[in-house]
């Protein structure tokens, strides 16, 4: 697809973009003359390949590394660690200049303060201007209430810093799941809290592709050809989570084009609901007629089908099916029928992506601490909840495969409190017992 239409995968740009530069001076040149100073901003976060690129610039161009290595949080992914800095040191020869002792984001306040004791292991015992804790029993307070008490504490501390309300705060957390369960929980009351989620959204949105793909048009001299590209574009939500699964369906639909429909029981539940949706009479309203297709997939009673079902619920929850339903429902009023509903899918979730995608926008916005990397609020909540490590309920605050004194996670969660400008606030369960936070006083 690269060499055929021009496109490519994001984790293959970088790999791709250094082949391109190592074999042309001509583009090298172009680029710089263009470009000459490069700034490479968390370049403790490159990998092999990004890194090469900037080497082979750097031949004619002045470059600028901003590097961090106590903010290195993404070193789990691969080619990406402590070798970096030394990398960039042998490469360029740069002249080194120390900023960490400057605070531009939180002026004023102990939060560069505290994230730095939190690094080092620190605890002074004293409580942190900028910082507070609220700690709740979720026997006694279901989360959703402690989420929104903790919010109104968080602004009210904002106006007494600054004389008025935070325009963006964010809610970090550790992990997508609690990322939706904390969205949930702020959608469930009679009057939800608006909010955006991010979160890795690929899988979702293949998977409304396939919601999409079961809206248009069927019939019955098409129905092989409907199941096959059914099975293909379930695969290919199912090769965005990275799951093998997705070869085995993909097998399974040139089967079904050549006339050899499998027996296996996941095929025929996609079949199943391809009948279904064949004799299926949407109503025009985008919003009943999607919920109809998640209807029928939960109906089926297949597990994989199950989990395509709550990736319609995820996209919907993360605020995306607005602009979905506007687009589905001009397809109607002008076809009366949903011709290439995928098509307008495609171009709804583009225009989310563009209009939705400036840094730090206004009102609340929640997101796991690895999302959180490089953004800045007016005001944090950090949840810290209990996990299951498979023995016991541990904290959230300390990363799977961590151990004493938790390096890695005490600079993961110093990202995260140090993401506010004026107030960052904790929201913990009573337990477990944190040993990171051992002896802070907040």
């Amino acid at each position: 697809m690269f060499r055929r239409d021009g496109r490519i995968a994001f984790d293959l740009f970088a790999r791709n973009a250094e082949v391109l530069l190592a074999r042309s001076q001509h583009v090298r040149r172009l680029i710089t003359q263009r470009h000459p100073l490069i700034i490479v901003d968390e370049a403790q976060d490159t990998d092999a390949h990004a890194w090469r690129c900037i080497e082979l610039l750097a031949e004619t161009a002045q470059i600028v590394c901003l590097a961090d290595l106590e903010q290195q949080i993404f070193d789990y992914l691969p080619g990406i660690g402590p070798e970096r800095v030394d990398a960039i040191r042998q490469a360029l020869v740069p002249l080194e200049i120390d900023l960490g002792r400057q605070n531009h984001r939180s002026v004023g306040t102990e939060i560069a303060l505290f994230g730095q004791d939190i690094l080092a292991g620190r605890a002074r015992g004293t409580p942190y201007v900028g910082v507070s804790c609220f700690g709740y029993d979720p026997r006694r307070r279901p989360q959703k209430a402690a989420l929104r008490m903790a919010l109104g504490m968080l602004q009210r501390a904002i106006k007494a810093a600054t004389g008025r309300y935070g325009r963006n705060v964010a809610i970090l957390t550790h992990s997508g799941a609690s990322a939706a369960r904390i969205s949930a929980a702020l959608n469930s009351e009679p009057k939800p809290v608006r909010h955006k989620l991010a979160f890795d959204e690929a899988e979702a949105m293949l998977t409304a592709r396939f919601a999409a793909f079961l809206l248009e048009p069927k019939a019955e001299a098409t129905r092989r050809e409907d199941l096959a590209l059914a099975l293909e574009l379930l695969a290919t939500s199912k090769a965005a989570a990275g799951l093998a699964a997705a070869t085995q369906w993909r097998g399974w639909a040139a089967r079904v084009r050549q006339g050899r429909e499998p027996r296996a029981q996941f095929v025929q539940a996609v079949a199943g609901v391809i009948d279904s949706v064949r004799s299926a009479a949407f109503t025009g309203d985008p919003a009943r007629d999607w919920s109809s297709i998640k209807r029928l997939l939960r109906d089926s009673g297949d597990p994989e089908l199950l989990t395509a079902a709550k990736n319609l619920d995820y996209l919907v929850a993360f605020n995306r099916g607005r602009r979905i339903s506007a687009g589905l429902g001009a397809i109607w009023t002008r076809d009366g029928r949903y011709t290439r509903a995928r098509d307008a899918l495609d171009l709804a979730l583009a225009q989310d992506q563009i209009l939705g995608g400036v840094d730090d926008p206004p009102g609340l916005q929640v997101m796991t601490i690895h999302k959180s990397k490089g953004k800045q609020f007016d005001g944090v909540i950090v949840i810290r909840e209990g996990r299951h490590d498979g023995q016991r309920q541990v904290s959230s605050f300390v990363w799977w495969d961590d151990t004493p004194p938790y390096r890695r996670s005490r600079k993961i969660l110093r990202v995260a409190v140090t993401r506010s400008r004026v107030h960052t606030l904790i929201l913990e369960h009573f337990f477990p017992r944190c040993p990171i936070f051992a002896g802070h006083n907040l």
